[in-house]
Protein backbone atom coordinates (compact mmCIF):
# COMPACT_ATOMS: atom_id res chain seq x y z
CA UNK A 1 0.00 0.00 0.00
CA UNK A 2 1.35 3.43 -0.50
CA UNK A 3 -0.27 7.02 0.68
CA UNK A 4 0.56 10.24 -1.79
CA UNK A 5 0.71 13.07 -0.30
CA UNK A 6 0.56 16.76 -2.12
CA UNK A 7 2.14 19.88 -1.21
CA UNK A 8 2.64 23.28 -2.71
CA UNK A 9 -0.27 24.67 -4.53
CA UNK A 10 -1.52 28.27 -3.50
CA UNK A 11 -2.92 31.11 -5.18
CA UNK A 12 -1.10 32.79 -7.77
CA UNK A 13 -0.62 35.39 -10.80
CA UNK A 14 -0.34 34.91 -14.13
CA UNK A 15 3.47 33.89 -15.08
CA UNK A 16 4.29 32.76 -11.67
CA UNK A 17 5.79 29.76 -10.81
CA UNK A 18 4.77 26.88 -8.18
CA UNK A 19 6.81 23.66 -7.48
CA UNK A 20 4.35 21.09 -6.10
CA UNK A 21 5.57 17.92 -4.56
CA UNK A 22 4.19 14.25 -3.77
CA UNK A 23 5.53 12.44 -1.11
CA UNK A 24 4.90 8.90 -1.05
CA UNK A 25 4.74 6.94 2.05
CA UNK A 26 6.60 3.66 0.82
CA UNK A 27 8.68 3.07 -1.93
CA UNK A 28 7.70 3.83 -5.43
CA UNK A 29 10.71 3.27 -7.61
CA UNK A 30 9.18 0.95 -9.71
CA UNK A 31 6.31 2.79 -10.61
CA UNK A 32 5.24 5.81 -12.98
CA UNK A 33 4.67 8.77 -11.31
CA UNK A 34 1.85 11.16 -12.32
CA UNK A 35 0.09 14.27 -12.18
CA UNK A 36 -3.26 14.95 -12.82
CA UNK A 37 -5.59 17.81 -12.96
CA UNK A 38 -9.47 18.62 -12.60
CA UNK A 39 -10.89 22.07 -12.67
CA UNK A 40 -14.35 22.74 -11.71
CA UNK A 41 -16.74 21.07 -14.24
CA UNK A 42 -14.60 19.43 -15.99
CA UNK A 43 -12.92 15.76 -16.78
CA UNK A 44 -9.81 14.92 -14.38
CA UNK A 45 -7.02 15.22 -17.17
CA UNK A 46 -3.67 14.12 -17.65
CA UNK A 47 -0.66 16.53 -16.65
CA UNK A 48 2.55 14.66 -16.70
CA UNK A 49 4.17 11.29 -16.13
CA UNK A 50 7.79 10.14 -15.06
CA UNK A 51 8.44 6.64 -15.49
CA UNK A 52 10.23 4.31 -13.60
CA UNK A 53 13.14 4.49 -16.80
CA UNK A 54 12.57 8.90 -15.76
CA UNK A 55 11.24 8.85 -19.49
CA UNK A 56 8.65 11.78 -19.25
CA UNK A 57 5.37 12.98 -21.07
CA UNK A 58 3.47 15.91 -20.78
CA UNK A 59 0.46 16.94 -22.16
CA UNK A 60 0.44 20.16 -25.42
CA UNK A 61 -1.07 22.33 -22.80
CA UNK A 62 1.87 22.60 -20.23
CA UNK A 63 4.75 21.17 -22.35
CA UNK A 64 7.45 23.78 -22.76
CA UNK A 65 6.40 25.61 -18.60
CA UNK A 66 6.08 22.15 -16.51
CA UNK A 67 8.54 19.68 -15.69
CA UNK A 68 8.00 16.65 -13.65
CA UNK A 69 11.23 14.82 -11.65
CA UNK A 70 11.43 12.45 -9.01
CA UNK A 71 14.16 11.76 -6.39
CA UNK A 72 13.59 7.99 -5.50
CA UNK A 73 16.09 8.20 -2.23
CA UNK A 74 13.35 11.00 -0.89
CA UNK A 75 10.21 8.58 -2.58
CA UNK A 76 8.97 12.39 -3.83
CA UNK A 77 8.05 13.43 -7.14
CA UNK A 78 7.87 17.20 -8.30
CA UNK A 79 6.20 19.33 -10.71
CA UNK A 80 7.75 22.48 -11.46
CA UNK A 81 5.08 25.00 -12.90
CA UNK A 82 6.24 27.98 -14.99
CA UNK A 83 4.54 30.80 -16.59
CA UNK A 84 1.28 29.75 -15.10
CA UNK A 85 -1.86 30.85 -16.75
CA UNK A 86 -5.63 30.99 -15.85
CA UNK A 87 -6.31 27.97 -17.05
CA UNK A 88 -4.18 26.15 -15.38
CA UNK A 89 -6.29 26.36 -12.20
CA UNK A 90 -7.32 23.22 -10.79
CA UNK A 91 -6.87 20.48 -8.42
CA UNK A 92 -3.72 18.62 -8.84
CA UNK A 93 -3.79 15.04 -7.89
CA UNK A 94 -0.09 12.77 -7.63
CA UNK A 95 -1.04 9.73 -8.95
CA UNK A 96 1.40 5.98 -8.83
CA UNK A 97 0.54 2.98 -10.79
CA UNK A 98 2.72 0.56 -13.28
CA UNK A 99 5.35 1.68 -15.33
CA UNK A 100 3.42 1.11 -18.88
CA UNK A 101 3.99 3.46 -21.46
CA UNK A 102 0.77 2.31 -23.59
CA UNK A 103 -1.26 3.97 -20.40
CA UNK A 104 0.82 6.39 -19.05
CA UNK A 105 -1.53 8.97 -19.60
CA UNK A 106 -4.83 6.86 -18.68
CA UNK A 107 -6.12 7.82 -14.99
CA UNK A 108 -7.95 4.22 -14.59
CA UNK A 109 -4.31 2.90 -14.85
CA UNK A 110 -2.95 4.49 -11.78
CA UNK A 111 -3.20 2.46 -8.47
CA UNK A 112 -3.23 4.80 -5.55
CA UNK A 113 -3.66 8.35 -5.55
CA UNK A 114 -3.42 11.73 -3.01
CA UNK A 115 -6.27 14.11 -1.73
CA UNK A 116 -4.94 16.61 -4.13
CA UNK A 117 -3.33 20.11 -3.87
CA UNK A 118 -5.01 23.49 -5.49
CA UNK A 119 -3.50 25.99 -7.16
CA UNK A 120 -5.43 29.14 -8.88
CA UNK A 121 -3.64 31.36 -10.75
CA UNK A 122 -6.15 34.83 -10.90
CA UNK A 123 -4.74 38.44 -11.59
Amino acid sequence: QVQLVESGGGVVQPGDSLRLSCVASGRTRNYSMAWFRQAPGKEREFVSVIRATSTTIYSDSVKGRFTISRDNAKNTVYLQMNNLRPDDTALYYCAAGPSILSTARNSEAYYYWGQGTQVTVSS
